[in-house]
């Protein structure tokens, strides 16, 4: 067989890459910023995140020891004396860190009364499967305070001064996921809810979705975030750099289809008709709700979120990954709460706002790219260098990739 040179050199540039990847020099960070630039928050998450990629693994952070950050953040921000007790983790959550305990206080938003308050800590591990900003977190549930069931926020370690890594405390929130009595997925995704239950939570699902797509971004604290202009492509390109980057500084071997899809989405940039709030994942596992009264009480896990085009939203909810089928093994569930066309229906009825199909097409293929760069790319490259406390689940992810991927390759042959 003939030596081909050529494809030594293509294998030690892959091999160079691939080191880079683990180890990033400036060069290399410097590089992926020029590419793909993106949202000023988003750029400087993605390159804490390559910067902090040169640090040492560091061992789980043990409960005594966070104890310690947590009272020393504390001290720093109660005026008076304080009490921490019932410290202790929380399951479930593929992305970050969760906690909560028992602060007793004096809230200064309840005249100074002496009161026990039941708070979470929501804090990013060493390395994310989603490397995301608290404090835009921080800035869209307080947005919603009035508008929406979200929790309390308290206060925001944005840069993690005080703990390991950046964190958020807001209120406990009360509820479930899913029926205690029926089984699910995992986390609540897709879960089955019964004919009764999904009857109450999906009106109160769409409703709650309009909502969040009409409010008005004037007037409010969105200071972590870039607002793109209307009539132009601005968000559509942020959004794609931002899951491009993501790719080149995480993937841990080639994929052609990625690039097909890549110079596609680059190709078909829609503009922006109208400027919404995204949540970013709106999905069933990501609200609480009551059983007994069948209220949704809480909307969690905003750090997805920003604010450009509705049709990301839409696409993203409506995905075959979050939703099933009823009971007549025909009929497609949203989030495991409504028939598609009837989501469709009342989401316009509720907002105001249409439904642009070649938009939702766009961001169909979008969504799928992000979801293969995040899986084959982040899941990957933070499971290997055992950067997280959800390494078995990182590499189970890592396993359905090829199906998304597939399921991409079939919306781009659709839209050709």
């Amino acid at each position: 067989m003939s030596h081909d040179p050529g494809r030594d050199v293509l294998e030690d540039m892959r091999g160079m890459d691939h080191a880079l990847r683990d180890a990033p020099d400036e060069a290399f960070i410097a590089r992926m910023r020029e590419r793909f630039p993106t949202e000023r928050e988003m750029d400087a998450m993605l390159t804490r995140k390559m910067r902090r990629r040169l640090l040492p693994r560091r061992s789980p952070v043990e409960l005594a020891e966070f104890g310690g950050f947590l009272d020393r953040f504390l001290r720093a921000h109660v005026q008076g004396d304080f009490e921490v007790s019932e410290l202790r983790w929380m399951t479930g959550g593929g992305s970050k860190i969760q906690l909560t305990f028992l602060l007793d206080w004096e809230d200064p938003q309840q005249q100074g009364q002496r009161t026990r308050t039941r708070l979470v800590v929501r804090m990013e591990p060493q390395e994310s499967l989603s490397a995301t900003s608290r404090l835009r977190e921080s800035q869209l549930i307080q947005a919603f305070a009035d508008t929406l069931p979200v929790p309390r926020v308290y206060w925001v370690d944005a840069e993690g001064a005080w703990f390991p890594e950046p964190a958020l405390i807001y209120a406990f929130a009360s509820g479930v996921t899913k029926p205690t009595q029926v089984e699910g997925r995992v986390g609540g995704v897709g879960a089955s809810f019964g004919p009764m239950l999904r009857a109450q939570l999906g009106s109160q699902f769409v409703e709650h979705l309009a909502r969040i797509h009409t409010l008005d971004v004037q007037g409010r604290d969105f200071s972590a975030f870039d607002v793109p202009a209307v009539g132009t492509t601005q968000t559509a390109l942020w959004q794609l750099n931002r899951a491009r980057r993501i790719w080149e500084e995480d993937r841990g071997e080639e994929l052609p289809l990625m690039d097909v899809a890549a110079n596609w989405l680059e190709r078909h940039m829609p503009e922006l008709d109208r400027v919404s709030v995204l949540h970013g994942d709106y999905r069933s596992g990501n609200f609480l709700f009551d059983e007994a009264s069948s209220r949704i009480t809480a909307w969690l896990d905003w750090e997805r979120g920003y604010i450009g085009d509705r049709h990301r939203d839409l696409a993203w909810i409506t995905l075959p990954l979050f939703g099933n089928y009823a009971e007549d093994g025909k009929t497609f569930l949203v989030s495991g709460l409504v028939p598609l066309e009837t989501f469709y229906t009342e989401y316009e009825r509720l907002s105001g706002l249409s439904i642009d199909p070649q938009r939702l097409r766009y961001y169909r293929i979008l969504n799928s790219y992000q979801l293969v760069a995040s899986s084959l790319g982040t899941a990957y490259r933070v499971a290997r260098l055992g950067r997280s406390h959800q390494d078995v689940l990182l590499t189970w992810i890592e396993g359905i990739v090829y199906q998304l991927a597939e399921e991409m390759r079939g919306q781009l042959l659709g839209s050709s």
